[in-house]
C-alpha cells in the first residue's frame, strides 16, 4: 500500500484544476495523506535549510540552550532537547526547533499578548538559518494556499472559500525536528501516534524514512519521494467537513541507524477564527474511533483555544505562560 502522488502545479500556475481536485478529494476521503509534487518549494531552498539545520543540531547543548524555548515565552519559539516534547504523555525521541510567523512587538496580535505570536529565536552560531527558515515558510505558504484551493473545489466550494473564511491571516507554525538514532534496545517512538491540529500540514523529510500512516487498511510506511512533500489533513478540516475528510493518525520511528531530519509546516486557520462545520456536514461523536478518544466535532470556540489546549499537553511547563488572555 502506498500513498497517492498528486501533481498540484495547476493550482499554482493555472490550468485545468478539475483532475487535481478529483484526486485530492479521493485522497482526503481515503487516508487523509498524499504526496504533492509541483508544489513550488524549490529543491535549493530545502537543501540550504537542511545544511543549516545540521549545523545547528551538531552544536553542543550549551550553545543550543541560548535559544531554548523558555526564552521564547508566549511566542513558544526556540529549541527543545531530546525528550522535551510529549505525545500522549510519553517523551518523544527527538529534539527540535519551533518557529512561526516572525512578528514584531508592535504587531496587534503580539501587543494583545496572543500566545504563539511573536518573534522567532535564531542561533548566533548559524546565522544563515534565519534566511533558510524564512524562504521555506514563504514558499510553503504559497503551496498551502494553492492546495487548499484544490481542496475547496473537491468539496464543491468556490476555490477561494478557505482563504476568505479562515486563512486570510493564517496561523503559520514551522518545526525542524532531529531524530537521533535510537540507542541499542530502545523501542520508543520518535513521535508517537497523533493527529495534527489545524487544516493542512506540508512535510519535507530527508532520505532516512520512518514516517508511518494509519490508513483504513492499517499502518503503512510513507517513505520519502524525491521532490515531493507529504501532505496531511488536520483536526479542523475533519471538523469542517463533518468527518468526510479525516485527520489521520501518524507516527515516526527512526530505524535508519543515523540521524533523521524532518520539516513539518502547519498551515492553520486564523487564531481567532470560529470553526463552524460546512453546511450539511455536521458529524456525530467519533471519539471511539480516534487515537485520543476525543470528539473533535464537539469542540466549540476559536482555533486558538483549541490549539493552546492541545499544545499545552505537549509542553506542560510552558502552558501557564501561554494561556489565552493570560
Amino acid at each position: 500500500m502506498t500513498l497517492p502522488i498528486i501533481d498540484v502545479s495547476p493550482l499554482l500556475h493555472g490550468g485545468d484544476t478539475t483532475a487535481v481536485a478529483r484526486e485530492l478529494g479521493a485522497a482526503c476521503r481515503d487516508a487523509g495523506f498524499f504526496y504533492a509534487v509541483g508544489h513550488g518549494v524549490e529543491p535549493e531552498t530545502l537543501a540550504r535549510l537542511t545544511e543549516a539545520s545540521w549545523r545547528f543540531f551538531t552544536l553542543p547543548d550549551h550553545a543550543k540552550r541560548e535559544i531554548e524555548m523558555a526564552r521564547g515565552g508566549r511566542a513558544w519559539r526556540g529549541w527543545f532537547p531530546p525528550g522535551g516534547e510529549l505525545t500522549s504523555g510519553k517523551p518523544d525521541l527527538k529534539e527540535g526547533l519551533y518557529f512561526g510567523e516572525d512578528l514584531p512587538g508592535e504587531d496587534p496580535r503580539v501587543a494583545a499578548r496572543w500566545p504563539l505570536h511573536g518573534a522567532n529565536l535564531y542561533p548566533a552560531q548559524v546565522p544563515e538559518l534565519r534566511a533558510c527558515v524564512t524562504g521555506f515558510m514563504q514558499q510553503a505558504t504559497a503551496a498551502a494556499h494553492a492546495i487548499l484551493r484544490g481542496l475547496a473545489l473537491s468539496l464543491g466550494l468556490d476555490a477561494g472559500y478557505f482563504r476568505a473564511q479562515y486563512t486570510a491571516s493564517p496561523t503559520l507554525l514551522f518545526r525542524i525536528f532531529h531524530y537521533p538514532p535510537p540507542a541499542p534496545g530502545d523501542t520508543g517512538w520518535g513521535v508517537g501516534e497523533h493527529t495534527d491540529y489545524g487544516l493542512l500540514t506540508l512535510l519535507a523529510q530527508d532520505d532516512a524514512g520512518g514516517l508511518q500512516v494509519k490508513t483504513p487498511r492499517g499502518w503503512i510506511d510513507a517513505p520519502p519521494v524525491p521532490r515531493a512533500l507529504v501532505c496531511n489533513l488536520g483536526d479542523m478540516l475533519d471538523r469542517l467537513t463533518g468527518g468526510t475528510y479525516r485527520s489521520t493518525p501518524h507516527r515516526v520511528r527512526n530505524s535508519s541507524g543515523r540521524g533523521r531530519l524532518s520539516f513539518p509546516f502547519f498551515f492553520d486557520p486564523a487564531f481567532d477564527a470560529q470553526i463552524v462545520p460546512l453546511p450539511s456536514r455536521a458529524a456525530s461523536d467519533d471519539s471511539a474511533e480516534r487515537w485520543d478518544r476525543a470528539n473533535v466535532h464537539a469542540f466549540s470556540g476559536t482555533y486558538g483555544e483549541y490549539l493552546i489546549a492541545k499544545v499545552a499537553r505537549v509542553f506542560p511547563e510552558l502552558a501557564g505562560a501561554s494561556r489565552v488572555g493570560g
